[in-house]
């Protein structure tokens, strides 16, 4: 008899750990269980965001240098796909958002490559103002992953 209730608490137990492993099982997150591999995250979309200090007393050296510079160079790119150009007045901020077919193919370009391509944009910026530092300071840089 006691084999016997002993046996009837073990499967009640058994029972409410179930149960509650059922619960907690359902109350998980299950959109995260189909998360993008990162083979396929390489593979998606992604937009590059840069964010400069962009003063308004030089904002149209930025945006020739932008369009003399970069547009070209960036054209040439395996995988670029466009920008867009942002400038925020209050704030005095540029905004550039750059779309990449993938991340792989965007990161595939050597950085000894865009370092030329910003040697040549500071340059530019430099002689057109007269001054001997560039005058758009990095403040972010960072990508975004294009959503459904």
């Amino acid at each position: 008899m006691r084999f016997n209730l002993n046996l009837k608490k073990k499967f009640r137990r058994f029972c409410f750990f179930l149960i509650c492993l059922v619960v907690l099982i359902s109350q998980s997150d299950i959109p995260n269980l189909k998360a993008l591999t990162m083979d396929n995250y390489q593979s998606k979309m992604v937009i590059e965001e840069l964010r400069l200090k962009v003063p308004a007393d030089v904002k149209a050296a930025w945006l020739n240098a932008e369009k003399e510079i970069w547009e070209p160079w960036l054209s040439s790119q395996d995988g670029f796909l466009g920008r867009q150009l942002f400038w925020d007045k209050e704030k005095e901020e540029a905004l550039i958002l750059v779309n990449w077919k993938s991340k792989k193919l965007w990161k595939s370009i050597p950085m000894s490559e865009v370092n030329v391509v910003q040697q040549k944009f500071e340059d530019n910026v430099k002689a057109v103002l007269s001054v001997s530092e560039n005058p758009f300071e990095l403040i972010y840089e960072g990508e975004l992953d294009k959503q459904r």
